[in-house]
């Protein structure tokens, strides 16, 4: 298989560290929370094979990306505005924009709000939902009440990186391979209280399961030493910035081809209910479940994601 080579470029007024592989026509590979570039490694090999560009960049505060320290720095705008410039920086008109978790938020964004440089669209795990009704931080006390909420939880700069870093090979090992706090399914999460943490009542697992080795384990913990959590959670921090900011999501449709891939699993189904993306994005080409999977699809069942990837990319119009 093609080999991943890694490179720094500027773009936006930062540094961003790339991870990609083959050449022809690209596609951007936005990584989610809290990951790097390094949660597309199944990813990119395949794509090089296959006659794409594939690049895979650290997220501003992640890995081996610049982390600006201001919060709002991780805004919506600033990060679509990081990956129009990195086009540019590779000297390309257009892409085909991947996106998981919050890189399907970033990925869904950026064809709505950019189409000129995106000619297709593939969100894993969190579906385009528009503009919510109301700033996204009074929805969820609406919502959620007096009850613990993750999001909530994290809006306060320092609470979660401290819970978070204090023992990062522990906080990794049980979001990735355990409950994760997100995961409004679980008793566990569904019982607790405020005051409560990201990681209250949640244990490390000690096997990993089959998607995962250590050595891929300890290369993200690795990462997240260097990066620390903060650059990450600001992203969070952003949201209700956002919808100040963004208004325009309320009523733009994504025009272009679209691909949505979640697993049966993944806990973001609860939260987010896909049939309400269909209007927003009228030429969405299929909704792709898949059985089994969690919420870290494209690495728990790469073979899958790879195959739906490159069915949908060779259906494009050239």
């Amino acid at each position: 298989m093609p080999a991943i080579k890694h490179r720094t470029v500027e773009t936006n007024g930062i540094h961003l560290h790339l991870s990609e592989a083959g050449e022809g026509p690209l596609v951007l590979l936005l990584h989610g929370w809290p990951e790097s570039g390094y949660s597309w490694r199944h990813q990119l090999p395949a794509l090089a094979a296959a006659g794409y560009h594939a690049v895979a960049p650290d997220v501003r505060g992640y890995g081996r990306s610049d982390k600006p320290g201001a919060v709002e720095a991780y805004s919506m705008k600033n990060l679509l505005a990081d990956y129009t410039g990195l086009l540019d920086a590779l000297g390309e008109k257009t892409a085909v924009v991947v996106g998981h978790d919050w890189g399907a938020a970033m990925a869904w964004n950026s064809a709505a709000l950019h189409p000129e440089r995106y000619r297709a669209v593939v969100g894993m795990s969190v579906p385009h939902l528009g503009r919510t009704p109301m700033p996204p931080t009074q929805l969820f006390k609406h919502i959620f009440g007096e009850k613990w909420f993750y999001i909530l939880y994290f809006q306060e700069p320092g609470v979660a990186e401290a819970e978070l870093e204090a023992d990062i090979p522990r906080t990794m090992r049980t979001i990735l391979a355990g409950v994760p706090g997100f995961d409004t399914t679980s008793d566990v999460v569904r019982a607790r209280k405020r005051g409560d943490r990201f990681l209250t009542g949640l244990d490390a697992p000690r096997t990993l399961p089959s998607w995962l080795t250590e050595d891929d384990l300890a290369y993200v913990v690795k990462e997240l030493e260097g990066s620390g959590f903060r650059g990450g959670l600001n992203r969070y921090r952003n949201m209700d910035r956002d919808w100040e900011e963004l208004p325009e999501l309320a009523t733009v449709k994504i025009e272009q081809p679209a691909l949505f891939i979640i697993g049966e699993k993944d806990p973001a189904r609860a939260m987010a209910p896909v049939d309400l993306m269909k209007p927003l994005v009228p030429n969405l080409q299929e909704v792709l479940v898949i059985p089994g999977a969690g919420h870290w699809v494209q690495q728990e069942r790469a073979a899958e994601v790879n195959a739906a990837l490159l069915d949908f990319l060779k259906k494009l119009p050239a």
